[in-house]
């Protein structure tokens, strides 16, 4: 690298906006607003007091807690000491948590004091101290053996030292995000700066985000990082605005008063927003990005009629979130009707504009280990894989899982999809999802979207159930937006929108459906624990 080149960091974003846009309203937290100025102060405040509290270089520093502006500060105060941020997810049992602060050699436990409350007696090996970040009214509730925050933030008194917005490494740790875990144990996917400095610039670009952007943190902080979006709305010098309890009457209180302006989510996520109470049409624009599982057509003609912009975008925690976009083609708009639009938007797309294309790919090799794609038909399918910069370093501690994960020299997902002719992909299952019934591959995403359609359906989920004849059977869950309907109602609609040897052979009605705190429906849960049926 030439001496004339600056290594990536989107710590640069921070530096930047307080430089340029000091008297801006940087972030919102309850009663509290700061500026960009301020936003970069409290950043330097709390990188002295990690530095007095011990934290090093090559450190990881575990963070538990909802959105927050502490949560916020933490991704750019961590890596302003060379050290890597674990956002933790803040649904994990008391055992999990121990896990990943094991794994990850934390050092440091920050967070919210009802959670750091559940950890009284847990082992978490290495972390030296429990801190105890206030509540969004500012009290704290004093866990025991935690330590106030005031007193954290005490230890930098008399310490003036100004850190520098930059690194010495692009490709040190930023970022050490845990995978779900469904399959074992959770990975430990480490982010590089300079991964997280692309990516960030790609969700500035098909987001849309610019300085008079007004941003709802709708999406978990601790979820690959809020999808890079930490550092993408400060890329723009644009307002982040933290919200702790995803609901649908703050959501769209917040949406009014702020007149927010962008916003990311599970499809979960945006049907509490549709189905609220306090839906109504939007005075002004606001583009919301979805991902985490795919949307059906419904839940994207509900967003659209309350005059939303939706992105539908594709990724994992391996990709830093968000990796493809389902890019819109000017011709959708005058060329289809709304259907046939929503169809199109559920699609995953393309690779984004920090990213590599995105290939779907043959299960067999050819004999010198080279990747085949699949015939770009829309019907043959394969495994989704990708590569570049918008791929994570590897796994923390697993030499052997990376080498695995980008066998080919190519990441594989494990999600099955096909490529259209117009080069977009689509994403048919997760490997572990199909329903192999009598040979033939279902897909659970299929028969999801044809049962999402009703209008009485208001979520649903698919899994494939053991059967003597075909050897899985396809069988569905649903919660009804209140309409009475019948299992034969229902079954009936599916018929007539897809083939029959799809549709599921049983519908078991439901209050709600399990889900991860970032939206995705629990689908191993459905599977082994099946009940009696609740409802119609």
């Amino acid at each position: 690298m030439s001496d004339l080149n600056v290594p990536l960091t989107p710590l640069r974003f921070l530096g930047r906006a307080a430089e340029v846009h000091p008297g801006k309203r940087a972030v919102i937290d309850g009663d509290r607003t700061w500026t960009y100025a301020q936003f970069a102060d409290h950043t330097q405040q709390m990188a002295r007091a990690l530095r007095a509290s011990g934290v090093r270089a090559g450190d990881a520093v575990a963070f538990l807690g909802a959105n927050s502006a502490e949560l916020l500060t933490a991704h750019y105060a961590v890596p302003l000491l060379g050290a890597a941020l674990v956002a933790v997810n803040s649904r994990l049992s008391p055992e999990e948590v121990s896990y990943i602060c094991k794994h990850s050699s934390a050092v440091l436990v920050l967070g919210d004091g009802h959670l750091l409350e559940q950890l009284s007696g847990t082992d978490l090996a290495g972390v030296r101290e429990r801190i105890e970040i206030p509540a969004q009214d500012g009290s704290s509730r004093q866990a025991g053996g935690t330590v106030p925050f005031t007193d954290f933030l005490a230890r930098a008194a008399g310490d003036d030292t100004q850190y520098q917005w930059e690194v010495d490494d692009e490709d040190r740790v930023i970022a050490i995000n845990y995978t779900s875990g469904t399959t074992g144990r959770p990975k430990g996917v480490m982010y590089s700066h300079r991964g997280a400095y692309l990516n960030a610039l790609g969700e500035v670009y098909h987001q849309g985000f610019a300085a008079d952007s007004r941003y709802l943190w709708t999406l978990p902080m601790f979820h690959c990082n809020g999808w890079c979006t930490t550092w993408a709305v400060t890329a723009a010098s644009a307002l982040h605005v933290c919200l702790r309890a995803v609901r649908g009457e703050t959501m769209w209180k917040i949406l009014d008063e702020e007149e927010i302006t962008h916003m990311c989510g599970a499809p979960t996520v945006l049907t509490t927003l549709a189905s609220a109470p306090q839906a109504h049409r939007l005075e002004h624009p606001l583009t919301i990005v979805t991902a985490g599982a795919p949307p059906t057509p419904t839940v994207i003609s509900r967003i659209r009629e309350l005059g939303a912009h939706l992105l539908h975008v594709y990724g994992l925690t391996e990709t830093y979130g968000p990796y493809a976009v389902c890019e819109p083609q000017p011709s959708w708009a005058t060329d289809l009707d709304s259907e046939q639009q929503a169809s199109l938007l559920a699609r995953q797309g393309v690779g984004m504009l920090t990213s590599e294309r995105l290939r779907v790919v043959r299960g067999e090799p050819s004999p010198d280990g080279t990747l085949i794609d699949v015939s770009p038909n829309g019907s043959e399918m394969g495994e989704l894989v990708m590569r570049g910069n918008s791929v994570m370093k590897g796994y923390l501690g697993d030499p052997d899982g990376t080498a695995d994960a980008f066998r080919g020299g190519w990441f594989h997902s494990g999600d099955l999809g096909v490529m259209h002719p117009d080069g977009y992909v689509q994403i048919l299952d997760r490997a572990k999802d199909v329903i192999i019934s009598g040979g033939e591959n279902i897909s659970t995403i299929e028969v999801e979207q044809a049962l999402a359609s009703h209008p009485a359906v208001f979520g649903v989920a698919v899994v494939g159930t053991p059967d003597p004849k075909w050897g899985e059977r396809p069988m569905a869950f649903i919660v009804t937006d209140g309409t009475e309907i019948s299992e034969a109602e229902l079954l009936a609609h599916v018929r007539s929108k897809i083939a029959s040897y799809k549709v599921p052979d049983r519908i078991e009605f439901r209050t709600q459906l399990p889900t991860t705190s970032t939206g995705k429906i629990r689908k191993s849960v459905l599977r082994d624990n099946a009940g009696d049926r609740v409802g119609p």
